[in-house]
């Protein structure tokens, strides 16, 4: 699945294969994200509402 994400060192958005997802915070109060890879390496971390959370396939 793809995503658009923000590279801070590009300081532009890229499209990037969403690698997995992850939620940050205590239960109750989280927030949901999608983790990628740049083709160098670098992760990438965008943080999206729950519907596209719970809705997205990896």
């Amino acid at each position: 699945m793809k995503h658009s994400f923000y590279d801070v060192k590009a300081k532009k958005k890229v499209q990037a294969d969403v690698t997995k997802k992850v939620t940050y915070g205590v239960k109750g109060n989280e927030r949901y994200a999608f983790k990628a890879q740049t083709k160098d390496g670098r992760n990438l971390t965008a943080f999206v509402s729950k519907a596209d959370w719970t809705a997205a396939k990896i």
